[in-house]
C-alpha cells in the first residue's frame, strides 16, 4: 500500500509506541486535568505537531546531523531533561491554591505538549530508525510514502489521545470531589516528569 510493507504492523506498532507510558501521556493527562476537554485536545493537537515536525526532521536528515555532532544532541537531550525536570518540579512543589503550573488557555497546553514532544533528541533517531522498517524498496513512492506514513501516525495519534482526553476528563470529575486526591495525583505526576527528564538525562 502506496510503499509501505505491512500497513496492519505499522498501525499495530505506532499504537504500541504511543501506550508507552512517557512525558507526552503526561502532558495529555495533566492538561485534560487542568483544562478539561479543550485543554487535553489541545495538547493532543501538540503532540501531534511535535511528532510530524520530528518526522520530517528525521527524514531530512537531522538524526545523521546529530550523530554527526555529538555535543549538539547532547546539547538538545540536556535541554529536554531540564525542561522535564522544571515541570516535574513546578507540580511537586506547587502550594493549594497557587497559580497552576499548565495555566487554562488551550494555545498554552499546545505549546506545553509540543515543548515535551520535541525537546528529546532520541526521538528523531527513533523515527529515522522506524521508517525504514516499513518501507519496501521496491515499491517505494517517495516523499508520497513518507506522506502516507506521517499521516496515518497523525490519524492514530489524534484518536489514542481523543480516547485517553475522555477517559482522563470522565476520572477527573469524580476527582475534583476529593482535592486531597487530586494533589496527590498532581505532586505524583510532578516526580514522574522528574523521572523522565533524569532517565533522558542519563540515557546514551
Amino acid at each position: 500500500m502506496l510503499g509501505v510493507t505491512d500497513y496492519g504492523a505499522l498501525v499495530v506498532a505506532v499504537l504500541v509506541f504511543l501506550l508507552i507510558p512517557g512525558p507526552g501521556n503526561l502532558a495529555l493527562i495533566t492538561s485534560t486535568g487542568k483544562g478539561g476537554l479543550r485543554g487535553g485536545l489541545a495538547a493532543t493537537c501538540g503532540v501531534i505537531l511535535g511528532d510530524q515536525l520530528l518526522m520530517w526532521l528525521a527524514l531530512a536528515g537531522v538524526a545523521a546531523l546529530l550523530n554527526t555532532y555529538p555535543a549538539a544532541f547532547y546539547a538538545v537531550q540536556w535541554l529536554g531533561a531540564a525542561y522535564l525536570a522544571w515541570l516535574g518540579s513546578r507540580l511537586l512543589f506547587a502550594k493549594p491554591g497557587a497559580a497552576p503550573v499548565l495555566h487554562i488557555r488551550p494555545h498554552h497546553y499546545l505549546r506545553q505538549a509540543l515543548m515535551i514532544t520535541l525537546l528529546n533528541p532520541k526521538a528523531i533517531v527513533f523515527y529515522m530508525a522506524f521508517f525504514p522498517l516499513f518501507v519496501d524498496p521496491a515499491r517505494h513512492q517517495g516523499i508520497a510514502t513518507f506522506a502516507f506514513m506521517a499521516a496515518t501516525i497523525a490519524v492514530l495519534t489524534f484518536f489514542y489521545g481523543l480516547c485517553a482526553v475522555l477517559l482522563t476528563h470522565f476520572l477527573a470529575e469524580r476527582l475534583r470531589a476529593n482535592p486531597l486526591v487530586s494533589r496527590s495525583l498532581e505532586k505524583l505526576a510532578g516526580l514522574f516528569l522528574i523521572g523522565f527528564g533524569i532517565r533522558l538525562a542519563l540515557t546514551r
